[in-house]
Formats: C-alpha cells, sequence, structure tokens
C-alpha cells in the first residue's frame, strides 16, 4: 500500500516537475545559437541607452525634489532621520554621476561588446549606493520604492537576458539581508525597525518575480519570433533561389512554355515559344497574338483545342500545322492543361509547344521508305517465291532440273523456266540469245537447292514483313479488334501452325492451359502471333530436344500467362534489353533474324492493357510472361 501511494504522489510531482523544466529551465546552448546572441546583445545595448536617459531624468526629478525641500521642506520627508535627510542629495549627485559614467562607456567597444557588464554596472550603482552610505551610517534602509523602479523600469525597457535581472535583484537582496544581518542594524522606522518583516519580505518577493516572469516570457517569445523570421528568410532565399532556378529553365527551354486566356490571348511566352512563331521576343508574341485561332492553318484547330480542354482538362501531342510570321508553314506539338480556382473556374491554359516539323519530315521520309521496301522489295521476293514455289510442285518426283532449253537432240525436258513463267515464242529479255538466237544452255539444279532456295526466299519475305509491322505499330500504334476470347483456343491453333518446327527441332510442348479460365478480352489474331514468336524464339536460341510449357493462371483482374522452356538462359545483362528494337540475343546460332519478334510481343501486349518480362538465369532455362486483362 505504502509503494502504490508514493507511487501516486510521484506521478503529479513529475508532472509539475516536468511541466517546470520545460517553461523556466535555462535555453541551452544549441537552443540560443550565436546569430541570436549576436541579436539580443545589440537590443539590449540599445535598450540600454533608453534605459539610461530615463534613469537619469528620474534622478534628476528626485533631486529637484531634495534642492526645492532644503528650502521648502516636505511634510512627509519630517519623519526620516536627520541624517539621512541632509545626506540624501549627496546620494543623488552621486548615483547621476555613476550614470553619466555608463553614458560614457555605453559608447565605447567595450559597451558594445558586453552590454551585460553595464547593464549589471548601472543597475549596481543605482540600487547599492544607498545601501552603502546607509550601511556606513549605521542603519539598515529598505528602499522599496527606489528598488520597485529600478526593477521594473528595467523587466519593461530590457526584457531579455532575465538572468542578468535575477541577478541584480538577488544581489540587492542579499547585500541587504545578509550585511545588515551581519552587522545587526536595525531600520530607521520606529514602528518597524527590524529588517525581516514579512509584508515586505512577500512583496520585494513576488514584485521580483513577476518582472522576471515577464522577462522571460518575452525573451522566450523573441527567440521564438527570431526563429521563425530566420526560418521565413531561409525559406525566402530558398524560394529566390528556385525561383531564379525556374526563371532559368523558362528563360533556357527547348520546349514553347505558354499561358493563354479562354479567350484566345497569350498572356506569357517564353523565347523558345517567340523563336517558333518566328518571333525575336517573347513580348511580341503576347502583343501580336489577339486571337490564338488565326495562328493555325486549319482554323477549327483552336476550336477543337478547347472542346478537349473542356472535356479532359488536358490535351497531349495535339499537332497542328501554323503559320510563322514570315508566312511559312511549321508543324507544333502542344501539351496543355486547364487551371483553375478554388471554386472550378477556369482561370488560363498553361503548357508547353513543341517544333515538330523535322519529325514530320523524318515521317513522311520513312513513310516513303517503307512504301519502297514494300513494292520494291516485297513484290520481286514474293513474285520469286511464287516462281520457285511452282517449279518444285512441278517436279515433284524428278531429281534434278534443267533451268533453261535443251538444244542437243534430246528435245524439251519439263519443267523448265520457259514452261513456267511463258509459253510465248517471244525470247525472255533476262536471259541472253547465243548468236544464232537460241536461249542458253539448261543449267542442272538438284531438288535440295531449289528447297533451300524457297527457305532463303521465305526468310527474306518473313524480315520484310517484320520490318514493316514494326513501321506500322511504332507510327499507328498496334490496331486491336478486341472480343472475347477463350485462351485455350489461340494456343491450340498457335502449336498446331507450329507443330512442323517442333518436330524438326526435336522439341517437346506441354499445354497446361485450361478450358476453365475466364475470357479474356483481347484480339485473338495478335495473341496467337505472341504465342507463336515465343515459342520461335525459344527453339531458334537454344539446342534441339527442348522441353517447353505453356500456362495460363487467373490473377487478381488478369490472366498471367507464361512460355517456359529448360533451355540455355538469358543472363541478367540481356534480359534487361531483351524486348528492345532491333535486340538481339547471343545465342541465336545461324538466325538472320532481325531481332523484332519480342518486341512486337511488347507492342502487342501493353496494347491490351497488359505487361510482359521474362524471367531467367544462364543454364536455368528462361519463362516469358505476359498478362491480358479478363473481360
Amino acid at each position: 500500500m505504502g509503494k502504490v501511494a508514493r507511487m501516486l504522489m510521484a506521478t503529479p510531482f513529475r508532472t509539475v516537475q516536468s511541466w517546470w523544466r520545460k517553461t523556466f529551465s535555462a535555453p541551452t546552448t544549441d537552443e540560443i545559437t550565436t546569430l541570436y546572441k549576436d541579436w539580443r546583445n545589440r537590443f539590449l545595448w540599445q535598450r540600454l541607452r533608453l534605459w539610461l536617459w530615463l534613469a537619469l531624468i528620474c534622478l534628476l526629478s528626485f533631486t529637484l525634489r531634495d534642492i526645492y525641500s532644503l528650502f521648502f521642506p516636505f511634510a512627509e520627508l519630517q519623519q526620516l532621520r536627520e541624517v539621512f535627510t541632509t545626506q540624501r542629495l549627496v546620494i543623488n549627485i552621486a548615483m547621476l554621476l555613476s550614470i553619466l559614467i555608463c553614458f560614457a562607456l555605453h559608447k565605447t567597444k567595450l559597451g558594445r561588446r558586453h552590454p551585460d557588464l553595464l547593464f549589471l554596472g548601472s543597475s549596481w550603482s543605482i540600487s547599492l549606493a544607498s545601501q552603502l552610505f546607509a550601511t556606513l551610517r549605521g542603519f539598515a534602509l529598505p528602499d522599496t520604492i527606489g528598488w520597485s523602479l529600478l526593477f521594473l523600469s528595467q523587466a519593461v525597457l530590457m526584457p531579455v537576458c532575465w538572468i542578468l535581472h535575477l541577478l541584480t535583484q538577488v544581489s540587492v537582496l542579499v547585500y541587504y539581508f545578509g550585511v545588515n544581518t551581519a552587522l545587526g542594524l536595525k531600520t530607521p522606522i520606529p514602528e518597524h525597525p527590524e529588517i525581516y518583516n514579512v509584508t515586505f519580505i512577500l512583496y520585494i518577493f513576488w514584485f521580483c518575480t513577476i518582472c522576471d516572469m515577464g522577462v522571460y516570457l518575452y525573451d522566450r517569445l523573441q527567440r521564438s519570433e527570431f526563429y521563425a523570421r530566420q526560418e521565413l528568410e531561409s525559406a525566402y532565399q530558398k524560394l529566390k533561389v528556385a525561383e531564379a532556378k525556374y526563371r532559368s529553365i523558362f528563360e533556357n527551354a527547348v520546349e514553347g512554355i505558354f499561358q493563354s486566356s479562354p479567350n484566345g490571348r497569350y498572356i506569357t511566352a517564353n523565347p523558345a515559344l517567340a523563336r517558333i512563331y518566328g518571333y525575336s521576343l517573347p513580348e511580341e508574341v503576347t502583343a501580336n497574338f489577339t486571337d490564338i485561332e488565326q495562328l493555325y492553318v486549319d482554323p477549327n484547330r483552336r476550336a477543337e483545342f478547347v472542346r478537349l480542354m473542356e472535356k479532359y482538362g488536358s490535351v497531349s501531342e495535339f499537332e497542328s500545322q501554323i503559320y510563322r510570321r514570315d508566312g511559312s508553314i511549321v508543324w507544333i506539338s502542344e501539351k496543355a492543361y486547364a487551371v483553375l480556382d478554388e471554386q472550378g473556374k477556369l482561370l488560363y491554359y498553361e503548357g508547353l509547344i513543341e517544333d515538330i516539323t523535322q519529325r514530320k519530315q523524318t515521317e513522311e521520309e520513312l513513310r516513303v521508305f517503307f512504301h519502297a521496301v514494300s513494292h520494291d522489295l516485297r513484290n520481286p521476293v514474293l513474285g520469286t517465291l511464287m516462281v520457285l514455289k511452282n517449279l518444285l510442285n512441278q517436279g515433284l518426283g524428278t531429281g534434278d532440273w534443267g533451268l533453261g532449253t535443251r538444244n542437243q537432240g534430246q528435245g524439251r525436258q519439263e519443267g523448265t523456266i520457259e514452261e513456267v513463267s511463258s509459253q510465248s515464242p517471244i525470247p525472255n529479255p533476262h536471259y541472253p540469245l547465243s548468236p544464232e538466237g537460241a536461249p542458253p544452255s539448261p543449267i542442272p539444279v538438284s531438288r535440295s537447292i531449289l528447297e533451300r532456295m524457297i527457305q532463303s526466299s521465305d526468310r527474306q519475305l518473313n524480315l520484310i514483313n517484320s520490318l514493316m509491322e514494326t513501321h506500322v505499330s511504332e507510327v499507328q500504334g498496334v490496331v486491336l479488334q478486341h472480343q472475347s476470347v477463350q485462351l485455350l483456343t489461340v494456343v491450340k491453333a498457335a502449336i498446331a501452325d507450329l507443330e512442323p518446327l517442333l518436330v524438326q527441332n526435336q522439341a517437346k510442348l506441354t499445354n497446361l492451359v485450361s478450358a476453365d479460365l475466364p475470357l479474356v478480352n483481347a484480339d485473338p489474331t495478335q495473341l496467337w502471333r505472341v504465342f507463336s514468336n515465343l515459342i520461335v524464339n525459344a527453339l531458334k536460341h537454344n539446342p534441339p530436344g527442348l522441353l517447353l510449357t505453356i500456362n495460363a493462371t487467373p490473377k487478381d483482374d488478369m490472366i498471367y500467362c507464361t512460355v517456359s522452356d529448360n533451355g540455355v538462359g538469358i543472363s541478367k545483362q540481356q534480359s534487361d534489353r531483351l524486348f528492345d528494337l532491333y535486340f538481339r540475343g547471343a545465342n541465336i546460332g545461324n538466325s538472320v533474324g532481325l531481332g523484332l519478334g519480342l518486341y512486337l510481343c511488347k507492342q502487342i501486349i501493353h496494347a491490351h492493357g497488359g505487361e510482359i518480362g521474362v524471367n531467367s538465369a544462364l543454364n536455368a532455362g528462361a519463362t516469358f510472361w505476359f498478362t491480358l486483362p479478363i473481360s
């Protein structure tokens, strides 16, 4: 029970102790920085001058009173002892001289560096002068009025360094109670000769306590405000630096930066925007464009821009043709968003403008280039492939082929190019004629050579088709025909189409895709391409006898698909770049691929709203995975 009582009593004691330390403990060195000390010393030095003037005027008033009392005695002074009455003028003059000395020291370097010492000296010169005089005269002088005026004026005019205030007060009270007690002196008041007057002690104690508390709280407030001002100044400096940085970005940006009003005026523009429009200064842009609609070659583009802004709140890659200052036409791409106030009212549009004229020209050149690839390369290869396949189909069961016509008495052999390509008697202009005008002698070609020629043409056609598909997906994006698809059907179709290739590579494929999977919202043709590319990629980069596994499992609102193998694996460096355009792995054997298959897979999966990746390590096989949204 005693232990519990002690705990209950200790709790409020600790609370009071904690509050006392937090409120009245002296500031630590960490809290009072050198900067604040300097500021406090300057404040004390400035206020000390004001206090010295006030003390000088106050002492002069009492001195004038004493001078007047010499000729016309005041009734209230008649009760004082005669020795004190006759010597008080001397005491006042002595205190006036000490104040004048403090004035002189106040202007010196010592006074500026150590205003705290000057504060103590001036305070003691006033408070202790009358005490020394009384001691020398053999009595104790409880100067209640003088101490009150001294302590109050110091607390009001110099409310910093509360320890200094406490030190001046304690010094006077220690002298009064200590010296007078030691010497056994009494006060000159007949009715209260003792120095230990309870009312006097309580008055002095609470008066000093209130003054010191006021000084402490004001000092603490000043310190907090000082730190707040320093933080504000620091924040302001950082703001200036940030403003300068962003101003530099605004002025030196390659893209045009603008703010435009809803009614079609430019509010701000940076130098890059001025250069795009053909002006030398941004001010010319804001001054000359009173209606942005006149900027566009197509006058409906501004209305379309506003419509998209009202609908979505922003636009991205808004491409248009505009007139420059000299009348020339360039392409620009705009990215902008609407800036609203707190009530949701439109204030202005803000965004970036980029000159994409060169990019448009490059795209046009690429379009022409790929058109040439399609017509000038693809069509001849396709024609050659058709001719070779016709030759192979018509010559089934024969061993060798003769390209040309035999003219050695054996007649014409079936399956010559003349029979396949044309039955016309007109000579083929691509074959040089003999002097007699007859075609050249036939060249025997084995069936294996013809098959290799067909395979080579197939590879060329596949490369050309891959280039075309990549170009279309880069420029126009992957076009999808979404529908609800059963994944097992797509996987079976891909496996069936690749069955000859699996047999050729002696590979074994295990299909773990279940028919109970949820339907996916996808394009079945594009998904077939993904599965086919991943299977072919695994066969191409691994030796014969590969084990392949295809699986798919539901995961949240997606289907998680995997194509795994037990092959040679892929290094971390290769895995990071495996889906990049034109990247080719190290284990490609004699493949002549361009590295487009996996890149196209990534384009297709991203177009479906899924992700694709690979988990692999050297000599540990590889698992290609991708996700598809469930319908």
